[in-house]
């Protein structure tokens, strides 16, 4: 299903998801899309639906109205088909086992071999490929319990490329990090963008959000507030209705990783 003028469809969207827990809804008619090239942030208070909205996407839980992938129906592919199209990070993984990085890398792989399990040929470079792309090659033979918090959200991240997936979801991959690791792992995330993926991150802090991504989603109890580009979201008039704060111009720290600063110079 193509868009008006041939143009392809999004990498994903949806139609009027919404997501029932308990018997109350937790995403209601939300409906968006996300094209390759682009990070979408989902910004809003706790229990805003961030979390929900991306378990749902990831097949997770069960939602009413539509999920597509390349304007192709979520329902008519199998739980295979969808691993290799999308890849999602949780906020918290329950990996607690001393595996080698590049071996919990490797399980991304999963929907790409056959009935026994066997790997393919192209699961060496697939990992070896992941492992660079988010610089986890330095500690790739490094037991998994044994990496910072930092290494170990590095690590999740080459494990969800290394599934092939060009729509990646991440939930909170800056929570609890560093200013070095945070901006680092935005980093990743926009170069990523740029070799054609479509990212969605659910993100706390607003200043990450206008600075890294190019759309966002404002949710408030499971609505759509306000979507579309970051500078019209992450703006005065919607975070004042929904957080009940006022933004202050400039009023922030400013940060830019040391290599990145001297890239732009060149």
């Amino acid at each position: 299903m193509g868009s008006p003028g041939g143009s392809p469809p999004p990498l994903l969207e949806t139609r009027e998801l919404t997501v029932v827990r308990d018997g109350h809804p937790r995403i209601k008619d939300v409906s968006m899309s996300v094209e390759a090239g682009q990070i979408l942030a989902l910004v809003g208070p706790n229990g805003a639906g961030k979390s929900t909205f991306m378990k749902a996407l990831a097949g997770i839980l069960p939602g009413q109205g539509e999920i597509l992938f390349d304007g192709q129906p979520a329902a008519d592919l199998g739980r295979r088909e969808r691993a290799r199209r999308l890849a999602y990070v949780p906020q918290h993984s329950a990996l607690d086992a001393p595996m080698l990085a590049r071996d919990v890398v490797a399980q991304g792989r999963f929907a790409h071999r056959d009935r026994w399990g066997r790997a393919s040929a192209e699961d060496r470079p697939a990992i070896m490929a992941a492992l660079a792309a988010t610089g986890a090659l330095l500690f790739a033979e490094r037991p998994f319990t044994r990496l910072s918090y930092g290494e170990r959200r590095l690590v999740l991240l080459a494990r969800a490329l290394a599934t092939g997936a060009r729509i990646l979801l991440l939930d909170e991959p800056t929570a609890a990090l560093d200013v070095a690791h945070a901006l680092s792992l935005l980093h990743r995330l926009r170069e990523l963008a740029g070799r054609g993926h479509a990212v969605i991150v659910a993100l706390h802090h607003l200043d990450e959000a206008a600075e890294h991504c190019t759309g966002a989603i404002l949710l408030r109890q499971g609505r759509v507030v306000r979507a579309g580009p970051v500078g019209e979201v992450i703006a005065a008039g919607p975070v004042r209705e929904v957080f009940g704060v006022n933004l202050v111009p400039g009023a922030h720290f400013g940060y830019r990783l040391p290599r990145v600063e001297e890239e732009g110079k060149r």
